[in-house]
């Protein structure tokens, strides 16, 4: 479905769902509509759509995609209600908005600019249609990616025994940010923080925060604990880097693990192992399986490699049940491939295949690729080599 044709995707899905329509107000949502990220309001009927912009107009119809004659500037939610919805008929209409991340202090604003309207949670309308990228949001992704890898190239640069993790993560963030990252990412979390991305090196890479279920790193201090530390790198330990970017609103994710000096034969062996795994999955998926299915398929190859102990391990017998994650607008979105997720995947969605192989004694190694998912074979989108990197 091209950009023109996105509004006219998610009025089909209002009507199918019995809904008057719909009032967007999260940022990635509305950028996903009509190309513009100023702050606004979207309302969409089954039949009309206009966008009403409460700060930064001139910026907005700039911005816009869609028909200008269907931009406006208005702040006030309640004339939203009065100039859109005015003509619904009566009796209760039903409006879709996005629930998930609307705070309650501002529902009660949407309740009492909305008289006579129940409001129904449509995020998993606009996340189901969002899944499936377009050719433009592809290209724009590559570009993300592309930007990673400089990033990667900063890492070999930089990366000498005795240099921090801290040192290490703030050369890979300024060649993002001069290759074109945007200095951001979204996660649609209310109250996610996390430093500008998971990094972390030796017994450091042992300690999992619970702020982000994935291998994370320590952080500075209690107070944002994930990512790197002040604590200096040491010849022979796995070096883990996991730093997204975005461009041009589209996330860009991969992980790859680096160690100072050749490291001990079991770390390469661990990490051939996830490698072989990976590299299974990216040939085997294909549209019309489900996330179940995935996770089933990884499982039962770490077992015929005698790897089950070590993968997706979190350490004192804690176990993941996820392989990774969709990603586009946002850094995760559905897409969430899982022991849990009975979702079919299709063709165009790009999966984040993001897993890891942990032993209490040895360490950690971790590998992260963004998958484009084809009828005729899957794109490895990151482009990094996928190696194990020795420096």
């Amino acid at each position: 479905m091209t950009r023109h044709k996105r509004i006219n995707g998610l009025q089909e899905a209002l009507s199918q769902r019995g809904l008057t329509g719909a009032v967007l107000f999260y940022s990635r949502d509305v950028l996903y509509y009509t190309g513009t990220a100023q702050p606004s309001y979207l309302a969409v009927s089954a039949d009309d759509y206009h966008l009403y912009v409460r700060s930064g107009y001139e910026c907005a119809r700039e911005d816009v995609f869609i028909n200008p004659d269907h931009v406006s500037e208005e702040r006030k939610l309640q004339n939203v209600c009065w100039d859109f919805f005015a003509d619904s008929g009566t009796g209760v209409k039903k409006i879709g908005t996005e629930l998930d991340v609307l705070p309650v202090q501002q529902f009660e604003y949407f309740t009492a600019s909305f008289p006579d309207c129940e409001f129904k949670n449509v995020s998993p309308v606009v996340l189901e249609q969002r899944k499936q990228k377009d050719p433009d949001e592809i290209i724009t992704m590559g570009k993300a990616c592309d930007v990673v890898h400089v990033g990667h190239e900063a890492v070999l640069a930089t990366l000498r025994e005795g240099v921090t993790e801290l040192e290490l993560a703030a050369a890979v963030e300024d060649a993002h940010r001069r290759a074109g990252h945007e200095g951001i990412f979204f996660i649609r979390q209310p109250d996610f923080f996390m430093s500008r991305g998971p990094i972390g090196a030796g017994p450091n890479l042992g300690k999992i925060s619970g702020v982000v279920y994935t291998i994370t790193g320590v952080g500075l201090s209690p107070s944002v604990p994930a990512g790197p530390s002040r604590r200096k790198i040491r010849r022979g330990e796995p070096v883990i880097v996991d730093i997204p970017t975005c461009v041009d609103g589209y996330h860009a994710d991969q992980t790859r693990t680096y160690c100072i000096g050749e490291p001990i034969r079991a770390i390469q062996s661990l990490y051939d192992s996830l490698r072989e795994i990976a590299d299974y999955l990216i040939e085997e998926m294909r549209p019309g399986m489900k996330g179940s299915d995935l996770y089933r398929m990884a499982r039962a190859k770490a077992e015929h490699l005698k790897v089950t102990d070590a993968f997706l391990h979190f350490g004192r017998g804690r176990k993941s049940r996820l392989l990774g994650h969709g990603i586009g607008l946002e850094l995760n979105e559905p897409p969430v491939p899982s022991e849990y997720d009975h979702s079919v995947i299709n063709e165009n969605y790009v999966i984040a295949l993001d897993m890891h192989m942990l032993d209490d004694r040895l360490g950690v190694v971790k590998l992260e690729d963004m998958i484009l998912i084809g009828a005729n074979g899957n794109e490895i989108l990151t482009k990094t080599p996928r190696q194990l990197w020795i420096v």
